[in-house]
């Protein structure tokens, strides 16, 4: 049974063994107060667990204000009045915000807009006095294309303008095509009939109809938005970033024909759309002016919002605010609308499940007006290009007033310009898109993205080569372990994020948990953070001399597991055929063993977490290192204990911690993964393999350009040249041998090549994802220096 599975049984049982219940369980109930020598007692009680996550939450929103006040250090800007001086100074964080929305490919060279027709559908859909509508597609990137409508005005130009839909609204609703469309929707139509060529893309929808794959006969609820940010985060890419490409994309044809008649370019949308537009106008300064309605406002609550907005550490450096200073000086319009009501993903149902909770809510107009007034303070004498409409009550308007339509049309034609108020909308029964074509275009912007993802996924081998196997050879141990060390930074600053422990002092508090003819085993707190302690259990074996220093286990669970997890003896338990009690027998061998808490309970409590850290730039693994730290900190204090002969052996995601801790903790002498290593790339990001982490609910597991940089091969490189293993069962569903194979040959051929070929090894086993322990207790009985029990 799988970790994850484990995790639902014990939710489900509200099972958490506590120091006291287990040794009351034990008969030994007079020995709990008893702490480990040179330790306080440890008395806090009850679900020690949930405490933990609870701690760890509120350290999280303390660190979300915290950045938010500090953001000011990434900024430098030339405030002295001089435009190309105020741009240039800026620059810097445009590139950063362009590599957080996955901005890394190239557009296609000189895009031509192509119109779409087919013998029953000409491309003219439709003509009034004032434009003509035509349906069209653009390229973007190879193989993604823009698609939706060009409205073609019929005097000369005097702007031309990207006009963004929401995600579920359709571009005819604002061309006017849809007969019964509101006419606050057509603003689109409103902006043609004031001269202006605009085009109007499709955005990818809300709805989760094309979300899954007929070749692994895979499905979910996933909002088509979500379906392409959970297999391009990993890439470094995003679905937001291939919407600000499409919009680009039209960009560079309408720069074109300004060759023939230069007018200014504007972008213009309305909730999604009108965070698409933001972000374009905020990345290619040739974009001259910004309407944003129905999105601007705080995002301190970026965690509370659908997971397709999620942009790792965004929030360090960018509030609204802050993306705004990046459009200014050119002329930026915030709409205080009303903006969708998106209480979740499509609902669960038979084979349709995964999907990540969040919800779009409308913001308070006083929120947004503070905002305003942010972006407007920090961009000193450029403010006056940002305006807010409505500028007074709350409120809100539109979308797409008339009024702030003005103010947006002066900013690009210097002029008011007027439109056919009593122009009847070109929209009736012949016009409106048949609901097949409608579904027929979204499925190919959604197949469009994923096709073009799915081959960056198998390119990103080629990346992660390019990274780091073709800059680096190996020659010694020595020198392989000094290489490596820039490689680390990267892994520990930019991808996974780290929290330095503090100055706390450690604080140990410790109780007798079990007592057991050759071990005792006790319950141990420490401080880590504010807010945040590291818990698990401690084994001490029996008959120890005075001045013996011993190797230790850190022994790690998987998600939903406990400390109790790995050292359950139950043999009718689900936990026993997980972990195999492996944390005892251990301990019997004469290991001293930890066995800490990693706070993943499987649910959405602790998912949140993740989904709170990486706005900031963390992960939830910045903070398992830093509890790691004050564990080994604390091992070392310990008589019988030598600092230098620790191992770590995790299983599932406690393989994941075997993976990513001990790389970073040079302390840990050896790493064993079981049930998890793996091609981490694929198993993230492919929609052909029913396994990966596409189909099942684990959405925050991604971390945001892990593919295009380290794969496990390459985080185990960095382990180099200490010891590492793998434990691999045959039936374990978290991936399949040949996916684990691949990977681990190129750990086999480093260490090979480093002369070191006996530090690492393999095992492959007849079963399930399950502890082993036959060849992996024997590699840590050799690499840790401590003898094998006699048979």
């Amino acid at each position: 049974m799988s970790a994850v599975a484990v995790a639902k049984v014990e939710g489900r049982r509200g099972l958490l063994r506590t120091a006291t219940t287990l040794a009351l369980a034990l008969g030994a109930a007079a020995a709990i107060a008893q702490p480990l020598p040179h330790t306080a007692a440890l008395t806090q009680q009850g679900d020690l667990s949930a405490q933990m996550i609870a701690g760890i939450d509120r350290f999280l929103e303390a660190e979300t204000q915290r950045v938010a006040s500090r953001r000011e250090q990434y900024w430098h800007a030339d405030l002295s009045g001089d435009r190309a001086a105020y741009e240039k100074s800026i620059e810097p964080n445009r590139q950063r915000f362009a590599r957080m929305i996955g901005l890394i490919d190239q557009r296609v060279a000189d895009p031509e807009v192509e119109f779409i027709a087919t013998t029953a559908q000409p491309a003219k859909l439709a003509e009034t006095e004032a434009f003509t509508a035509y349906a069209v597609r653009w390229p973007a990137l190879e193989g993604v294309y823009g698609e939706g409508l060009l409205l073609q005005p019929k005097r000369a130009v005097t702007a031309r303008i990207v006009a963004l839909p929401d995600a579920d609204q359709i571009p005819e609703e604002l061309a006017g095509l849809v007969a019964g469309s509101s006419p606050e929707k057509q603003y689109a139509r409103r902006l043609a009939e004031a001269g202006c060529q605009v085009l109007v893309p499709t955005l990818v929808s809300r709805a989760d109809t094309f979300s899954g794959n007929d070749v692994a006969q895979a499905y979910t609820n996933h909002p088509h938005r979500e379906w392409i940010f959970r297999q391009s985060f990993v890439l470094g890419r995003h679905v937001i970033g291939y919407e600000v490409q499409k919009v680009l994309a039209a960009v560079d044809w309408f720069e074109r024909q300004n060759r023939e008649t230069h007018v200014r370019i504007g972008v213009a949308g309305w909730a999604e759309g009108g965070l698409i537009a933001f972000y374009s106008a905020a990345v290619d300064p040739r974009i001259d002016a910004a309407l944003v309605s129905g999105y601007f406002g705080p995002r301190e609550r970026l965690w509370q919002e659908p997971i397709y907005r999620n942009l790792f550490g965004v929030l360090r450096e960018f509030g609204d605010a802050n993306i705004a200073r990046l459009v200014a000086p050119r002329a930026l319009v915030i709409e205080h609308a009303p903006s969708p009501k998106v209480d979740g993903p499509p609902p669960e149902r038979p084979k349709r499940t995964g999907a990540a909770p969040g919800k779009i809510a409308p913001l308070a107009f006083a929120a947004v007006q503070s905002e305003v007034a942010r972006a407007m303070q920090s961009t000193g004498p450029f403010a006056s290009a940002i305006t807010l409409s409505p500028e007074n009550g709350d409120a809100p308007i539109g979308p797409m007033a008339a009024g702030t339509l003005q103010m947006f049309l002066r900013s690009l034609t210097r002029q008011s310009v007027p439109w056919s108020r009593g122009a009847p909308a070109p929209g009736d029964a012949e016009t409106a898109p048949r609901p097949q074509d409608i579904a027929d275009r979204q499925r190919r912007q959604v197949r469009d993205m994923e096709r073009f993802t799915q081959r960056q996924l198998q390119l990103a081998t080629n990346a992660r080569d390019e990274f780091l196997w073709s800059k680096v050879k190996p020659t010694t141990p020595d020198a392989w372990h000094a290489a490596m060390q820039p490689y680390r930074r990267i892994v520990w600053d930019e991808m996974i994020g780290h929290y330095e422990p503090g100055p706390l002092p450690l604080n140990p508090r410790t109780r007798v948990l079990m007592e057991r003819p050759t071990f005792t085993g006790y319950e141990v707190v420490i401080d880590v953070l504010p807010d945040v302690y590291a818990w698990g259990y401690l084994l001490l074996p029996k008959g120890m001399p005075p001045g013996e220093r011993r190797p230790v286990v850190v022994t790690q669970h998987g998600v939903g597991g406990l400390p109790d997890s790995v050292v359950t003896e139950d043999k009718n338990s689900r936990t026993y055929a997980t972990y195999q009690a492996f944390a005892v027998r251990l301990a019997e061998r004469g290991f001293i063993v930890f066995a800490p808490h990693n706070p993943y309970r499987g649910d959405d409590a602790s998912r949140v977490l993740q989904r709170k850290a990486q706005p900031l730039g963390k992960t939830i693994f910045a903070l398992i290192l830093a509890q790691h730290e004050r564990i080994l900190d604390f091992l070392a204090t310990l008589p019988n204990v030598d600092p230098k002969r620790i191992g770590f052996y995790g299983l599932s995601y406690g393989g994941q911690s075997a993976i990513r801790l001990p790389i970073l903790l040079d302390r840990y002498a050896l790493s064993v993964c079981s049930g998890d290593f793996n091609e981490w790339t694929w198993k993230n990001a492919s929609t052909d393999f029913s396994k990966s982490y596409m189909y099942n609910n684990a959405y925050e597991r991604p971390e945001f350009r892990m593919g295009l940089t380290f794969g496990y091969a390459e985080m185990v490189a960095l382990l180099a040249p200490r010891p590492f293993m793998v434990e691999r069962g045959h039936n374990d569903a978290v991936g399949i041998d040949e996916w684990v194979a691949y990977e681990y040959a190129k750990v086999r051929r480093l260490y090979d090549k480093l002369g070191i070929g006996d530090r690492t090894a393999i095992e492959f086993f007849n079963g399930p994802h399950t502890i082993h322990g036959e060849g992996t207790f024997a590699f840590l009985h050799k690499h840790l220096q401590w003898p094998e029990p006699r048979r």
